[in-house]
């Protein structure tokens, strides 16, 4: 029998499925999204969401890792013997895998831009930041080298294993995030008219209350807790069993909804009290976040410490998304851990390289009106994630008995009930509302 890796402290795990979570889904996407949509009414769907649909089928996945205690593909197999379930372990692998190969490629622009920040290059560009954004994704060169450099940190924490890599990573990465994300938002709030951010998000207008932003902050709520991917499955295959899952998955949102409120805090107030509009869209972060920081007292400094903030959240991520596919590919031959992750990190960097390039030399090519990196971006957020979300909703609410299922979450009857009834029917008809919406309607 072999030994097998496991976190050891459950604050240590904790941080780690908190990390995965916390990515780019919550300081680059919550932002934009809330911005675009209204900010209070979203913002605040969003956060009941997470915790009345997001909640349940995070606890549904640290139920099925955790009992399994195997790579997500075996554990379906072992937990299901003779029947198909193990083809929500293999979603999980292609859709980590195709994400990491563009979310690699962001990681990139993000690495492009500390190093502009440093060197004090990055401000004193006037008003053109969309120009230097653009020049940025456009050269093949650097985004492919700033994407390989990516990938090898994600890889050299991922090779270390679980408690000496990914562990001890997200134990001095997430404390750091939530200082400086907290000194950034006093920065921020302590402007003039920043309050009109403050009241941007907080104060409704109801106007933007309908099925639409609905939809969208429970997909937000979807994509920020990283459902449906396996990931939180083979996290959660590491933990004790003595540890109680719903208090883990309990203070994972917790986190997930903190920073993404920060990640809010930091933005809005500077936005609205030097007169941006917070409706940016996705260039929210790369284009008018150093506009906003150009303005501002040491606000090179603040600048570089933002960008190394979104760094670490995206690589707590990305460790999270190559783990899956390592967990996989060697199964439990933990000495195969350093040759398989290496392999397989340079099949997803390859795999990302014309998500890489498709906004420079492969611009003209599209697939069904998408760029290349947006295709790969909707195919994993709008039909992987919705499908594997939904199968595991059912797995868990279904596959096992009531017996077993009360005893892994160890809840009180009424939450117990409740749970179960959001698993078996309101989670799935959620899911396939998000579905449904992002095919036909998006």
């Amino acid at each position: 029998m072999s030994s097998r890796d496991q976190f050891t402290s459950k604050i240590g795990f904790i941080l780690a499925a908190a990390g995965s979570a916390i990515g780019l889904g919550a300081i680059w996407k919550f932002p934009y999204m809330a911005g675009t949509n209204g900010g209070s009414v979203f913002i605040l769907l969003f956060v009941l969401c997470t915790i009345l649909i997001g909640l349940p089928i995070l606890i549904a996945e640290f139920m099925i890792g955790r009992r399994g205690q195997k790579d997500p593909i075996t554990s379906f197999k072992e937990q299901a013997p003779g029947k198909p379930w193990f083809m929500i372990g293999w979603i999980g692998l292609v859709a980590c895998g195709l994400i990491l190969s563009f979310y690699s490629v962001v990681g990139g622009w993000i690495l492009s831009y500390i190093v502009r920040a440093t060197t004090f290059s990055l401000t004193g560009q006037g008003n053109d930041f969309g120009a230097l954004f653009t020049d940025i994704i456009s050269n093949p060169m650097e985004v492919l080298f700033a994407q390989a450099c990516f990938m090898i940190l994600t890889l050299v924490i991922v090779q270390a294993g679980i408690k000496n890599g990914i562990e001890s990573a997200s134990k001095w990465m997430m404390p750091i995030l939530f200082i400086f994300f907290i000194l950034l938002f006093i920065r921020s709030i302590t402007l003039e008219g920043a309050f009109e951010g403050v009241k941007f998000m907080f104060i409704p207008d109801w106007s933007y209350l309908n099925g639409e932003t609905l939809i969208l902050a429970l997909g937000q709520a979807f994509f920020s807790l990283s459902i449906g991917v396996a990931a939180m499955i083979t996290y959660a295959s590491y933990l004790s069993r003595k540890e109680k899952i719903v208090t883990s998955a309990i203070n994972v949102a917790t986190l997930n909804i903190a920073i993404s409120l920060l990640a809010g805090l930091v933005i809005f107030p500077a936005v609205f009290a030097l007169g941006f509009s917070p409706t940016e869209g996705p260039g929210l972060v790369f284009i008018m976040i150093p506009a906003v920081f150009e303005q501002l007292p040491f606000g090179s400094f603040l600048l570089l410490v933002f960008f190394i903030l979104l760094l670490f959240a995206t690589v707590t991520s990305s460790i999270a998304l190559l783990e899956v596919v390592v967990s996989i590919g060697i199964r439990e031959k933990t000495a195969q851990r350093k040759k398989a992750s290496s392999l397989l990190a340079a099949i997803i960097f390859i795999v990302g390289i014309p998500s890489a390039l498709s906004f420079g030399i492969l611009s003209d090519v599209s697939i069904f009106d998408r760029s290349i990196f947006d295709f790969v971006d909707y195919v994993t957020s709008a039909i992987l994630m919705p499908i594997g979300a939904l199968l595991t909703s059912i797995f868990a609410g279904y596959h096992y008995s009531k017996k077993i299922s009360r005893e892994e979450i160890q809840a009180s009857p009424i939450l117990y009930n409740v749970w179960l009834f959001i698993v078996r029917y309101l989670a799935p008809i959620s899911i396939v509302a998000i579905f449904i919406n992002k095919v036909f309607f998006s």
